[in-house]
């Protein structure tokens, strides 16, 4: 069974984005492993707390990354 597990800064994405996000990597599975891939793909789109996440030593948030902060 395929699986992606996408973590995003919570409030970024739009329902539509997640409906991409699980469409688009539906199919890439589907394109490489084949059309029997895409009845068993599991897609989790997991949005974590503002400030919950960092890169580099340094603890980010939504208004660091939208350039607000």
């Amino acid at each position: 069974m395929p699986f992606a597990q996408f973590k995003v800064p919570a409030g970024t994405l739009t329902a539509e984005d997640k409906r991409k996000l699980v469409e688009r990597t539906t199919d890439l599975y589907a394109e490489i492993y084949g059309e029997r891939a895409r009845p068993t793909t599991v897609v989790l789109v997991d949005e974590v707390p503002d400030g919950g996440w960092g890169v580099a030593g340094n603890v980010l948030t939504a208004a660091m990354l939208n350039g607000t902060a």
